[in-house]
């Protein structure tokens, strides 16, 4: 039966089946061509809005290149629906008095503050109805930045024009004025005789060479020399100081590219998580860190990692051999540093050695023997039922920060860390433990390869990325820190921020070896005008787009942003379409561009690139 129906088909010729196979190569090679076209990384050119690219951001264009992301209606229907409403106007510069404006800490407006403990110099953001709706202008001369690494010893004085410390500190050499430049010569009201000389005498006595000590949180850091020189040693410093009677010095810091932010110990705790740092350190700071029941040296302890470091130089220690030229008692520095070795006792810290004007006291690596002995050494009371990690907007309080329990006494509290560099990929404690909620080691691995992708895909857009002009970048949503991991390798540092509305993730980002902070994105930065290169928002608008307006944020990003600076936007497509309408009325030159998984992923970024604005664009 089945022999006659193969009778009756017709018998294909030889050609017949050529022309079939010939006919299925060709259908599978123009698929193929098409889906490489379309896959391609630089397959997207500028939109119609976007000026020239930049010199240092080359866009490869050909005949075969797909047309740029423009979401207009473009078939015939769109005639029938209302006309769009007319763009809002371009935002305007703000008058020349505004070029250092901080809004949270504005000089105008501490005197509606008490001067209690400081608390005027605290953040105090605007409210709403008071916030500056224009774009901050820069100062008239201003210049590109010298780059890294020879701004860690020079600025353009036209960038920071200020020269109240090179004439109140002029003797201590924190910063001189030579002709156009800012030159800082490594000198500190406790450096007589140079940061180098201060920083190889404290590597004698705390670990700075050995890795083990990586992240530091510098209180009072003048204009961040002793951060500076830190880098040295691969320590990466976060300088803290309030603006204060000395002006800018947060602002020097980060002009000469080093990580700083404005903070005061006052009513508030710091910014950052607990178990942060592996090392903080005050020269001379002027703190009276026994005062406020304790409460200052009690923040030191819930920032510092279980064994850490607290360094202090200047008063009191050493008081019978610099007390005259200090300008007080003896007997008043005496009970000044008797009282703080009986506080730090008390904490369980140990002194481990004071040489010269330098004291070194560690932290336990666990609380096993200070929970037995609090009743004898009359101990503060440990925290109940607080957050260790909750530090926005939250009150100091006079109480230990309970370290996590151990089995044993040998144990770290919290985990081991493993030493720099090895801690950058190792996954961190507070993964392993199970504390951060839905992440596991898998997933830190995972987030580690998406971003090394992610940063190889931003190159073809900004290469200057992995090069020496940018050198201050911020993250605004850095979630496990896989941005800044992923860039390591290059000279530029990461400030890390954790929005306060998300997953909590800071901790990891500091067991990780990198600094950061929490923020609400609905304020301003502690920190001066044009001061990063480049800003990485993941996700950012999506997640305040029903908390606060768009504009407000990236009027913030202006704020903070140096003029030739670059953004990369990442977000839903809707959400991009809309941040770029704002986008236009600062006349950023941006740019939509499809992400790394190509043309139908929901996710967008929108580039921006000003390193080719012209001046005028700038509010020269």
């Amino acid at each position: 039966m089945l022999r006659s129906i193969h009778s009756l088909l017709p018998s294909p010729n030889r050609r017949t089946l050529s022309i079939l196979l010939l006919t299925s190569i060709l259908c599978l090679l123009s698929y193929l061509l098409g889906l490489y076209i379309h896959s391609r990384p630089s397959a997207v050119v500028a939109i119609a809005s976007a000026g020239p690219p930049s010199s240092d951001c080359p866009i490869i264009a050909s005949p075969l290149l797909p047309p740029s992301l423009i979401f207009l209606p473009r078939h015939a229907a769109a005639s029938s629906f209302p006309p769009l409403p007319s763009p809002l106007p371009d935002l305007s510069f703000c008058p020349s008095n505004f070029t250092d404006y901080c809004p949270c800490q504005d000089t105008t407006r501490e005197h509606r503050f008490s001067m209690r403990s400081l608390f005027h110099r605290e953040r105090h953001c605007p409210d709403p109805d008071e916030r500056v709706r224009c774009r901050i202008p820069r100062p008239r001369g201003y210049r590109r930045t010298v780059p890294w690494p020879e701004s860690r010893n020079y600025a353009w004085f036209a960038n920071v024009p200020s020269k109240r410390l090179t004439e109140s500190k002029k003797d201590q050499n924190w910063v001189r004025l030579e002709g156009d430049r800012l030159v800082f010569p490594g000198g500190g009201t406790s450096f007589p005789y140079g940061v180098k000389w201060y920083a190889n005498e404290m590597a004698k006595l705390v670990p700075l060479k050995s890795g083990e000590v990586r992240t530091v949180l510098d209180i009072g850091c003048g204009v961040a020399s002793f951060g500076g020189h830190l880098v040295d040693y691969n320590i990466l410093t976060m300088s803290v100081a309030p603006r204060d009677v000395h002006e800018a010095q947060v602002q020097f810091a980060l002009e000469r590219g080093l990580p700083a932010m404005l903070g005061v110990l006052s009513t508030y705790r710091l910014p950052y998580p607990s178990r942060s740092f592996d090392m903080a350190h005050c020269a001379r700071c002027l703190i009276k860190w026994a005062g406020h029941e304790g409460s200052y040296l009690m923040e030191i302890d819930r920032v510092l990692r279980p064994g850490g470091y607290w360094v202090l130089s200047g008063p009191p220690i050493n008081w019978k051999n610099s007390y005259k030229g200090w300008g007080r008692t003896a007997q008043d520095l005496e009970e000044e540093q008797l009282a703080i070795e009986s506080l730090a006792k008390r904490l369980c810290w140990k002194k481990t050695v004071e040489k010269g004007p330098i004291a070194v006291w560690r932290k336990p690596t666990n609380h096993v023997h200070c929970l037995k002995k609090s009743k004898i050494l009359k101990s503060p009371p440990f925290c109940a039922r607080t957050d260790p990690d909750a530090a926005w907007y939250e009150r100091l309080k006079s109480c230990i920060t309970l370290l996590p329990k151990v089995d044993t006494i040998d144990e770290i509290a919290g985990g081991t860390l493993a030493k720099w560099p090895k801690r950058l990929n190792a996954v961190p404690p507070r993964i392993s433990s199970g504390t951060i909620r839905g992440v596991t080691s898998q997933t830190f691995n995972h987030d580690n390869q998406v971003w090394n992708h992610r940063i190889s895909h931003y190159a073809a857009y900004i290469s200057s990325i992995k090069g020496s002009r940018y050198r201050n970048i911020m993250d605004m949503n850095a979630g496990l820190g896989g941005f800044a991991a992923a860039l390591s390798k290059y000279p530029v540092w990461v400030m890390n921020v954790v929005p306060t509305a998300k997953n909590n993730t800071l901790g990891v980002i500091y067991e990780r070896g990198f600094i950061g902070t929490y923020m609400d994105w609905c304020e301003a930065f502690s920190t001066y005008p044009r001061t990063y290169d480049f800003i990485h928002a993941d996700s950012v608008f999506s997640l305040y787009m029903d908390k606060c307006d768009i504009m407000d944020i990236l009027l913030e990003m202006d704020r903070i942003l140096r003029p030739e600076g670059a953004v990369i936007i990442r977000d839903h497509v809707d959400t991009i379409g809309k941040v770029k309408k704002e986008v236009d009325r600062l006349k950023w030159q941006s740019r939509i561009v499809h992400n790394e998984k190509g043309p139908f992923d929901a996710e967008k970024l929108l580039i921006v690139d000003n390193s080719d604005m012209p001046a005028s664009s700038q509010g020269s």
